[in-house]
C-alpha cells in the first residue's frame, strides 16, 4: 500500500509541470470551441471564367484525343485488305464478302457498289465513301467522240501511206492537220526512231482522237521499229519511265502497284493505276512483257 501511495506523491517542480500541463489543455479545448478552423473554398467553380477555362480545356482535350486517332487516306476501295477493312471498322464478314467478289475479277466502281457487295451499313458507309478514290477513266470518263467517219470509206492497209516514211506535205492533206501538227508528228517519229505501231501517234502533243484516226486511215506503219520488251515483273520505276508518254509519277505508280501485287499476270489489272489511259496501256505493251 505504500508502495502504491508513492506515486501520488509529487515534488514542487512536478505539480507545478501537471498544473502547466492541465491550463495547456484546457486552453486547446477553449480554442477548438470558439475558434473555426474550416477553410473557405476561395474558387467558385461555378463562375463563369471558371466555366470557360474548362470548357476550353474540354475542347484541347478532344483535339488531343482526335489526333491521336489513326488518319484516313484516300484509297481504292477494290485493294482493302484483311487489316485495312479491320482498321477501317469493317466486320469479317463484310471483308470477306468483297475479298470474294474481287477474286471473281469484279471491281467496285461507286459507292453503290460497295454497298451492294460488302452489304455495309448506310452510316458505315456514309462515314467512309468520302475517302474512296476510284481510277481517272472511272471518276471521269472522257466524252465520246462524234463518229467523224461517217461518209467516208475505210481504206484498206495497201492503200494506205507508211507512217514511217510519210512527208510533213503528205501528212498535211488530211483535213485538220496544219503546219504544226504534221511537224510534231515528224518530230515525235524521229525521237522514237521510227513508229512501231499506229497507237503512237495518240502520244504526238496537240493531236486529239478525231485527228489521229483521220490519220490513221490515210496512214499506217509498214515498216515498224523493232524493240526489245523489258520484263515488267522485274524492271525498276526508272526503267518504266524510258516507255514513251510515261512520266516518273506514273511509272513510280506502276511499279509501286507490282510491288504491292507482287507479280503482274495480266496487263489489264494495270487498270487500276490512276493515270493509266487505255491508250497509255496500249503504249506500254509495245515496250514491255510479262513473264
Amino acid at each position: 500500500m505504500d508502495k502504491i501511495k508513492s506515486y501520488f506523491v509529487f515534488n514542487s517542480s512536478q505539480r507545478n509541470g501537471i498544473l502547466f500541463l492541465l491550463l495547456l489543455v484546457s486552453g486547446f479545448a477553449v480554442i477548438n470551441n470558439y475558434i473555426d478552423f474550416t477553410t473557405e473554398n476561395l474558387l467558385d467553380t461555378n463562375s463563369k471564367e471558371v466555366v470557360a477555362v474548362q470548357k476550353e480545356l474540354d475542347s484541347i482535350r478532344t483535339l488531343l484525343i482526335e489526333s491521336n486517332q489513326p488518319k484516313i487516306h484516300p484509297f481504292n476501295p477494290n485493294f482493302i485488305t484483311d487489316f485495312k477493312g479491320y482498321k477501317l471498322g469493317m466486320s469479317s464478314e463484310e471483308i470477306d464478302r468483297l475479298l470474294d467478289y474481287r477474286k471473281q475479277n469484279k471491281w467496285i466502281n461507286s459507292k453503290e457498289d460497295f454497298k451492294k457487295v460488302t452489304k455495309v451499313s448506310d452510316s458505315f458507309l456514309d462515314q467512309i465513301s468520302s475517302y474512296f478514290k476510284f481510277p481517272d477513266w472511272i471518276s471521269n470518263p472522257k466524252p465520246k467522240y462524234s463518229d467523224w467517219r461517217k461518209g467516208f470509206k475505210e481504206k484498206t492497209f495497201d492503200q494506205k501511206i507508211d507512217l514511217n516514211s510519210a512527208t510533213q506535205l503528205e501528212l498535211k492533206k488530211v483535213n485538220g492537220i496544219g503546219e504544226a501538227l504534221s511537224k510534231r508528228i515528224i518530230d515525235y517519229r524521229d525521237k522514237l526512231g521510227g513508229f512501231t505501231n499506229d497507237i503512237q501517234l495518240y502520244e504526238v502533243y496537240g493531236l486529239d482522237y478525231q485527228l489521229t484516226d483521220k490519220v490513221r486511215n490515210d496512214f499506217t506503219v509498214k515498216t515498224p521499229k523493232e524493240i526489245i520488251k523489258m520484263n515488267l515483273n522485274k524492271i525498276s520505276a526508272s526503267d518504266i519511265a524510258t516507255v514513251p508518254g510515261i512520266s516518273f509519277e506514273l511509272a513510280k505508280r506502276i511499279w509501286e502497284f507490282r510491288i504491292l501485287n507482287e507479280r503482274i499476270v495480266d496487263f489489264i489489272e494495270l487498270k487500276k493505276i490512276e493515270g493509266l489511259t487505255e491508250r497509255k496501256l496500249q503504249g506500254i505493251q509495245l515496250y514491255l512483257k510479262l513473264e
